[in-house]
């Protein structure tokens, strides 16, 4: 799809939530800006409070595309966002390198975790290494549905199955939602499977879900979120100076200290870290 695609499309969804306040900045010269995201960030509602913040104070009109990282990468490789808030550390790396991006900034981040039936059919609550967790899941033929759309998600569950070596594509146990996190949690949930989530995505949904959190804190299961420009020099009809000043209110000590406190009143605990400075 074109920019002008996305634009329109962001347009449509734009419409469906409240106006922002008055901005308490002049309007911008180009006050539209892409912001391609994953689901993650807007299932969790973070962006319903960052978002509106960001407008407030800049003048900026932000459409928010969510997708999974990969395909939110894909559209500041084609010039069909502006800026990109992502997870997906080793593809931003090679978005980076193929000079697609021209800032780039640590963010926040917070832990992926393995859920699956309190029942736990795999044996596998409490495992402290994610790899025997997967090996469990495929010996015991256990249900397990994958994201399947290339997000910063279901890359690392790639990594993980591969690590664990395995490969489940092929396996009548295992399958993809080609969806996001909030609706793979929901299907997994409904069958009674295990799935790879972010705890934010999962405390979020958690009230609707028959699912338990059953491994946590390997450290290969850190999930870090980066800020990207995408570079003006290959897509000039970017919005640069929408894309920094976004960037720069990211990772600006006010929006880290509502990451930081982030879900907190709600859930008892914060669903991201920050991490800018």
């Amino acid at each position: 799809m074109t920019r002008k695609v996305f634009l329109l499309l962001a347009l449509l969804l734009a419409a469906c939530r409240p106006a922002p306040a008055a901005p308490s900045a002049p309007a911008p010269a180009n006050p539209t800006l892409i912001l391609a995201t994953t689901t993650s960030t807007q299932d969790s509602g973070l962006l319903d409070v960052l978002i509106p913040l960001f407008e407030q104070q800049s003048g900026y009109v932000v459409q928010t595309i969510a997708v999974g990282s990969g395909a939110a990468l894909q559209m500041g490789q084609e010039g069909n966002a502006d800026v990109l808030l992502v997870h997906a550390p080793a593809a931003e790396e090679e978005f980076m390198a193929s000079g697609f991006g021209s800032d780039r900034r640590l963010v926040m981040h917070n832990n992926f975790v393995i859920v699956g039936p309190p029942d736990d059919p795999a044996g596998i609550r409490g495992s402290a290494v994610a790899t025997e967790a997967m090996q469990r899941i495929a010996a015991a033929s256990a249900t397990f549905v994958s994201r399947g759309d290339d997000s910063g998600t279901h890359q690392l569950e790639r990594q993980l199955w591969a690590a664990a070596g395995l490969d489940p594509s092929a396996q009548p146990w295992y399958l993809e939602s080609g969806q996001g996190m909030g609706a793979t949690l929901t299907i997994a949930s409904e069958r009674e499977a295990y799935t790879m989530t972010d705890r934010a995505t999962y405390l979020a949904h958690r009230a609707t879900l028959r699912l338990d959190i059953l491994v946590e804190g390997d450290p290969l299961l850190r999930n870090i979120y980066h800020v990207i420009v995408v570079n003006p020099e290959r897509w000039p009809n970017t919005n640069l100076e929408g894309a920094m000043a976004f960037a720069d209110f990211i990772v600006s000590p006010a929006a880290q200290e509502i990451i930081r406190t982030f879900g907190v009143e709600e859930y008892g605990q914060p669903l991201f870290f920050p991490d800018a400075r």
